[in-house]
């Protein structure tokens, strides 16, 4: 408990201090922006955490140093539709920050009617709720806050693999409703070890998730467009596979780990779905729309897949007949696995790092760049 005190200490130090250094500056430094933020509401849980910076109540915990500042902040969590409180403040606003847990969909038509706008900001990691053609069009600059919450989402990977695989939530029913029914939860119940678990995608979130299956004595593989570095693939024990479908029926357990993109959307569809092993287990806490929604239903409903989990929906909030609410043997959650407490502080930090250097016209660290000078970040391409 010290340890984690001393880390938020540590952080929220960084959020009260002065930054330095972005990109290109489509304004005269000195001129006061409208920064407008759309984050989830908090609610009665808003207080309850001096830390709980992501809501709309914490507001990244910038507030004061903004407006000491002179900069005009705005933070809603209204943001759908043309009478939103976010498309009333479109036309005027600079700068607009959002979060892949609560987005702001930023269109080709909203991007038109922000006349002002400079700066499109992710406080977290995940740009995909912004057209970024559009953006890059529009001469935009799309930034996110490269590796803030990894650790986060690679900790929630794991959980979920491992309720999924232990037939955990059964249990967990049995025990709040009064029921006691061992069979009912062990006739598909494994250990993890001996598993053979393959990763879509291996950049950050998925090398941190195969270095911490690594003490379950697993098999490990994983497809991606660039293999790791040698000594590392040793040092985790994982397996590079050229080919995406020929690793997915060795897999018991598929975790998806790549950005959504034109390429990735719908990637798994039913005839992908039909190549996995029977009985196999899906995590992804990537992106709802790499699924197809029904094929996802269909296979949970026949049990060719034997568990689905993950945080992430097609459109969030997902609507309340979202057919991934009612399927069977499912590990669904609102999109919270980045959004801890520490990964809040981290991104908080960030976004007051990034601000700060746009204010002075600096240039951001490159990796944080998804869209700079009418170009796309490579994973965007």
């Amino acid at each position: 408990m010290a340890m984690k005190c001393a880390a938020s200490s540590a952080v929220r130090s960084l959020l009260s201090s002065s930054s330095s250094a972005f990109s290109r500056n489509l304004h005269a430094q000195g001129e006061k922006k409208k920064i407008v933020g759309v984050f989830y509401r908090g609610n009665e849980y808003a207080k309850s955490n001096p830390n709980f910076v992501g809501c709309v109540e914490g507001a990244l915990g910038i507030r004061e140093w903004l407006e000491s500042l002179g900069h005009q902040y705005i933070v809603t969590d209204d943001k759908e539709g043309p009478n939103s409180e976010l498309d009333k403040h479109l036309p005027d606003t600079h700068v607009l920050i959002s979060t892949p847990f609560h987005p702001a969909y930023v269109t080709a038509e909203r991007i038109k009617k922000a006349k002002n706008l400079e700066l499109l900001l992710t406080a977290g990691i995940g740009s995909d709720h912004i057209d970024l053609k559009a953006a890059a069009a529009a001469g935009l600059t799309v930034a996110e806050i490269t590796g803030s919450n990894v650790v986060s989402v690679a900790e929630d990977e794991l959980l979920r693999i491992l309720v999924l695989v232990r037939n955990f939530l059964p249990g967990y029913h049995q025990a709040i409703n009064g029921e006691w029914n061992v069979a009912g939860i062990a006739h598909r119940a494994y250990d993890l070890e001996g598993k053979t678990i393959g990763t879509v995608g291996a950049g950050r979130i998925g090398k941190l998730l195969l270095q911490r299956l690594k003490p379950f004595n697993c098999n490990l593989l994983y497809y991606d467009r660039l293999r790791m570095n040698p000594d590392l693939e040793k040092e985790i024990g994982a397996k590079f596979e050229e080919e995406l479908d020929a690793m997915l029926p060795k897999c018991d357990v598929i975790v998806i780990n790549m950005p959504l993109t034109e390429q990735t959307r719908g990637l798994f569809d039913k005839n992908r779905i039909a190549k996995c092993k029977k009985g196999v287990v899906i995590v992804n806490n990537a992106r709802g729309a790499i699924m197809d929604t029904q094929a996802i239903v269909d296979a949970c409903n026949s049990g060719h897949v034997a568990g689905y989990g993950g945080d992430v929906w097609p459109v969030q909030p997902a609507p309340k007949d979202h057919p991934w609410r009612y399927m069977p043997n499912h590990a669904m959650t609102p999109h919270i696995s980045g959004t801890t407490i520490d990964a809040q502080l981290r991104y908080a930090a960030g976004v007051k790092d990034m601000l700060d250097r746009h204010f002075r016209g600096k240039e951001f660290p490159e990796q944080n760049y998804i869209v700079k000078e009418g170009q796309l970040a490579s994973q965007y391409r």
